[in-house]
């Protein structure tokens, strides 16, 4: 079974396991323990971490925070409605964005947001459709954006969020991801205290997520699916508590499928983990050899998705599609606002 098909990935989701909305208090959603050796599976919640840890283990989170880039505004010569979300800034106040809808949106076209706080003008229309836009705002645009912006959360919650933080880890620092880094939004502020205090330390990297995270696989070879790129930055003082990890014999554990790659990217790129920014587009699928990773925890992934296919490469094909399987039958909470999975 060479496990190359895109097809090889499906399951079956009753659209009702689709979480809507996140569960209260952050670290009450539950946690599937999956034996990546046996594929024995055990049923726990978040919080019980401090007894599925131990003592000298490493988390590794991402830190990114989510910008609240979708705002709604008006065309300025005829006030005709319009979206835009804020994809990649490129310079100063120039960024890539979506439009919708995109017929309005032609070169030299001018855009109020927010009662006038920001405005926008097309200066590009790049492959793909997206638009380069120049916006002009008398203060730091960002702080706009947290005034004005709403979460571009996934197409598949429906409900709107109440609580703009809830769709940010408390941990969150480094503005600039499309999407959250789902699998932190578990963890509360207390429960980090009591990993840090029985011996389990927590150190950050940063990928900003984007919306390529939800792009899905058109093509049936999945070695045919082109990986979308995104930014990332691991600093020294986290590649030498990782490094001392190992050497100590400790598990160097990703919170999260964009920690992993990070870890993994640098290593690959490097040969060795020690400080390291730029771009990747590692697509980590089964037949892939693990350079870092001892464990993962991760949230439940689309059918068919990328996300599916490395946690398959990590946990075992067989293992991971049955663990699914067990999570369906069981009524766990899938997607971003689901349930997790703690992977050793």
């Amino acid at each position: 079974m060479d496990l190359m098909n895109k097809s090889d990935y499906f399951y079956n989701l009753p659209e009702e396991l689709i979480a809507q909305h996140p569960v209260e208090p952050r670290d009450a959603s539950r946690l599937m323990r999956l034996d990546r050796q046996t594929g024995e599976v055990s049923h726990h919640h978040f919080r019980d971490l401090t007894e599925l840890l131990r003592p000298g283990d490493l988390l590794v989170v991402n830190d990114s925070r989510v910008l609240p880039a979708r705002i709604y505004g008006f065309k300025e010569d005829t006030g005709a409605n319009m979206e835009f979300l804020l994809l990649e800034q490129k310079e100063q106040n120039r960024w890539e964005v979506m439009v919708k809808p995109g017929r309005r949106a032609k070169v030299g076209t001018r855009f109020v947001f927010g009662d006038g706080l920001l405005r926008a003008t097309v200066l590009e229309v790049l492959d793909g459709g997206n638009r380069l836009v120049e916006f002009e705002c008398e203060e730091n645009i960002f702080t706009v954006l947290d005034r004005i912006g709403q979460m571009p959360l996934p197409p598949y919650i429906t409900e709107k969020l109440q609580d703009k933080e809830r769709y940010q880890t408390v941990y969150s620092h480094e503005l600039g991801s499309a999407a959250a880094p789902t699998a932190g939004l578990h963890f509360t502020k207390e429960l980090m205290q009591k990993l840090n205090d029985m011996g389990v330390k927590i150190v950050p990297v940063t990928l900003h997520v984007g919306l390529g995270t939800f792009r899905p696989v058109k093509e049936e070879s999945i070695l045919d699916h082109k990986m979308h790129s995104e930014h990332y930055h691991l600093r020294q003082e986290t590649a030498d508590l990782i490094n001392e990890t190992k050497k100590n014999g400790g598990r160097v554990i990703a919170v999260g499928t964009t920690s992993c790659r990070t870890l993994e990217s640098v290593a690959t790129f490097c040969g060795e983990i020690k400080e390291a920014e730029g771009w990747t587009n590692i697509f980590i699928y089964p037949s892939y050899e693990f350079k870092v990773l001892d464990g993962l925890i991760t949230n439940f992934h689309l059918p068919e998705s990328t996300l599916i296919m490395l946690v398959s490469a990590f946990a075992g094909y067989e293992h991971t599609m049955n663990a699914y399987k067990i999570a369906v039958a069981e009524k766990y909470r899938f997607f971003s606002f689901g349930d997790a999975m703690l992977i050793l």
